[in-house]
């Protein structure tokens, strides 16, 4: 009879469909006990403020970056209840200028130890006031380089060559013959000053290397004769004998107290009438007022800019409507690849901040 019980239980427990039942039991508890460790994981992760995803903000993919290591909300979320979020907040992710970094704002945030600014210009930001609270400030220096070298030629290249006039040209619909006085600028042979030799400055000349261009440089400090004969760069100690020389001046500078109108009229004057000015740094750097005066007169032949004070330039601004100026809106770092490394370098620097570790591109102020 014993025998017999057993061989039923047997066959009962091996039962295709009592299997089933089993396994769905035991498969529904190990998805609760998962869901349960993620969500403890998730708890234990701090907290970080970024602009928004979208247009005027991140394409999903970064953020899913920055959620590997923090639990994020945007600043629209933020400000429905800042008293809720505002004293988990521990890293602030800036991008474009945004978040805001005001006294007023920055108060809402007791627990913060990092605004984490993505790109290398930090002009937007109060870094000794940012640092008297007990927060660092980073920013994303090297991983920019290629992607603003690379617009900056594109610029230089647009505006020389009347790549927009042609494309509006051969798109027109009243177009019915192929017009031959459209003439460009050479660029192979010309001569390059660049005003501004740091990293994004080297990497200029490489480039302008390939059109065998001849490259002189202004800078506050000479590199060394290493660095320029690898883009075979010659030294200008006077800004002036640059603006002289070049048949295109590129702006690569910081913007400081120091650059903020480094180019106005009297620079303007000192450059070629055939010249074309190309600024890829900041807005503030050039004195947009004497640029516009300087289009208009033939002081300058042209203008190529990614970048203007305001972005975007009121839509009645002249700078918009001169046919010898070419605008981009601010785009030098708008790859994928290159924005994927600044949020990939911004949460470095934030981690570490946060976890009291060396950071690897923390802002002090000098």
């Amino acid at each position: 009879m014993r025998s017999l019980c057993f061989v039923r239980y047997m066959k009962k427990l091996w039962d295709p469909a009592q299997a089933y039942r089993l396994l769905r039991v035991a498969n529904s508890h190990r998805s609760a006990c998962h869901t349960q460790h993620k969500k403890v994981m998730e708890d234990n992760k701090p907290w970080a403020l970024f602009s928004e995803v979208g247009e005027n903000g991140y394409l999903e993919e970064f953020t899913d970056i920055m959620k590997q290591h923090f639990n994020i909300i945007c600043l629209k979320d933020f400000n429905q209840n800042s008293q809720l979020y505002g004293p988990k907040i521990q890293a602030m992710f800036v991008w474009y200028n945004l978040p805001p970094t005001e006294p007023s704002f920055l108060s809402l945030f007791p627990s913060l130890k990092v605004v984490s600014n993505g790109g290398v210009g930090i002009d937007h930001l109060d870094v000794p006031y940012i640092n008297s609270l007990g927060v660092k400030v980073t920013n994303t220096p090297g991983v920019v380089s290629d992607a603003t070298a690379d617009i900056a030629m594109a610029l230089l290249l647009g505006s020389a060559r009347k790549i927009v006039q042609g494309h509006q040209i051969a798109t027109d619909k009243k177009t019915t013959h192929i017009p031959l006085d459209l003439m460009g600028a050479e660029v192979t042979g010309s001569t390059l000053g660049i005003i501004g030799m740091g990293h994004i400055g080297c990497k200029i000349a490489r480039r302008a290397k390939g059109f065998d261009m001849k490259i002189l440089y202004h800078n506050r400090n000479r590199r060394s004769v290493e660095d320029e004969q690898a883009v075979g760069a010659s030294y200008c100690a006077n800004m002036d004998d640059l603006l002289h020389e070049s048949d295109f001046v590129m702006l690569s500078v910081n913007l400081t107290p120091e650059t903020t109108s480094l180019i106005s009229h009297r620079e303007l004057s000192l450059m070629k009438p055939t010249a074309t000015l190309v600024n890829i740094s900041r807005g503030l750097v050039v004195d947009q007022d004497a640029l516009v005066k300087a289009l208009q007169s033939g002081t300058i032949s042209a203008a190529a800019l990614d970048v203007t004070h305001p972005e975007p330039l009121p839509r009645d601004h002249p700078l918009l409507h001169l046919p010898n100026v070419l605008i981009t809106p601010h785009v030098g770092t708008n790859t994928h690849n290159t924005t994927r490394k600044m949020v990939q370098r911004m949460v470095e620097n934030a981690v570490a901040a946060v976890n009291g570790q060396s950071i690897p591109n923390e802002v002090k102020h000098k």
